[in-house]
């Protein structure tokens, strides 16, 4: 009975655990991701947080402080020039997204030609969207979305015709607007604090650690307690015949 209860929760266990271990320190299929994260001695101004450990790539991360990179050619500019108080947290936003292994578990698939992954409602800690917003308020763009829409004929976004520019409080009135809504729900605002385990951190003191490893291992453990996949549904079709060999 004893050999019979080990089998039975090694089989039970097993999925769950791979489905855990396969959301953890991972590169998301995008544009200039690496193919997996590993140590990046030389990384940029605000990206040099994930040098440790990271899917971008030196240049990538110096083309993430350019205010029209060739990484996206998109231009932060394109309602006048945005305050470096706000453009701060635009970069960081593309280091996080560019260099971070820690966002496993919200990948997703895009529907876009450029990459075949995204990410979707990362929940990002309160203090990072409230000072983003904070710091961004007075700044002006002409667009909610950031994704699409944009006017490209020049080969850089412009606004497309009829679009006004106005202040980011106008256009997103509350912290959780501009996270959320900026980059077609990347980011989800939550109320937890840095430093709670249960929110993923656009700034942290790489002297202290990533922070974020623990909070993706968190929400990785909650993805494989999910309701059975086909995976498990066949693992459990052929118990009977693992008992069977045991009799």
């Amino acid at each position: 009975m004893a050999a019979t209860r080990v089998l039975l929760l090694a089989l039970v266990a097993w999925p769950a655990a791979a489905a855990q271990d396969s959301l953890l320190n991972i590169c998301m299929d995008a544009k200039h991701h690496k193919t997996e994260p590993g140590p990046e001695g030389q990384l940029y101004g605000q990206c040099a947080l994930w040098k440790e450990n990271a899917c971008c790539t030196a240049n990538t991360s110096l083309e993430a402080h350019q205010d029209q990179s060739y990484l996206y050619n998109f231009n932060w500019d394109h309602c006048g020039a945005m305050p470096e108080k706000c453009k701060r947290h635009f970069i960081q936003d593309t280091c996080l997204y560019e260099c971070s292994p820690n966002l496993g578990p919200w990948i997703d698939q895009a529907d876009t030609s450029w990459r075949k992954e995204r990410i979707l409602h990362v929940p990002l800690c309160r203090e990072d969207c409230e000072q983003w917003w904070e710091d961004c308020q007075d700044a002006v763009t002409c667009k909610v979305n950031w994704h699409k829409g944009w006017n490209w004929t020049t080969g850089t976004n412009q606004c497309p015709q009829g679009a006004m520019c106005q202040k980011f409080k106008y256009v997103f009135p509350t912290a959780a607007d501009l996270c959320e809504q900026v980059w077609s729900h990347s980011y989800r605002y939550t109320t937890h604090r840095r430093g709670s385990g249960r929110c993923i951190q656009m700034w942290f003191d790489p002297a202290q650690g990533n922070p974020n490893v623990a909070v993706a291992r968190y929400y990785a453990r909650g993805a494989a307690v999910a309701p059975p996949g086909p995976p498990l549904l066949i693992l459990l079709a052929l118990l009977p015949l693992a008992l069977l060999a045991l009799l």
